[in-house]
């Protein structure tokens, strides 16, 4: 690897980290989770009005956070790389002493959006 490929690897990463930096797009990362997810469900498990998800969405979207599928008339949202979500689960368990369960959940429920708007780990 030269050092143009660590510096281009390095702006990469700060990029990322800094689009998941902002507490919304954090949460919707996490709500995403190992699914794939339209806006409407999105904007339940956030809490965040649809303007606001979809403003966010974009910016994970050109940060290459996550990528888009239609499905019909909807978008669906889903994480990039799902090995993020492992990422996100480690630094949590190291920030706050817990880890996040990872579950796949068949609808987002406002209490998880709640928790992860919070910081409060899921048991």
């Amino acid at each position: 690897m030269t050092n143009n490929d660590t510096i281009n690897n390095t702006e990469r990463l700060a990029r990322v980290l800094k689009v998941l930096g902002d507490s919304n797009r954090l949460g919707i990362a996490l709500s995403i989770g190992k699914d794939s997810r339209s806006v409407t469900e999105i904007v339940n498990a956030s809490g965040l009005s649809q303007t606001l998800v979809s403003f966010h969405l974009r910016i994970m979207r050109e940060a290459d956070v996550v990528r888009t599928e239609r499905n019909g008339p909807f978008i669906h949202y889903s994480l990039s790389d799902p090995a993020l979500l492992e990422v996100l689960f480690e630094l949590s368990r190291m920030i706050n002493g817990k880890r996040l369960r990872i579950e796949k959940t068949p609808e987002p429920t406002v209490k998880r959006a709640a928790e992860l708007k919070t910081g409060k780990a899921l048991k």
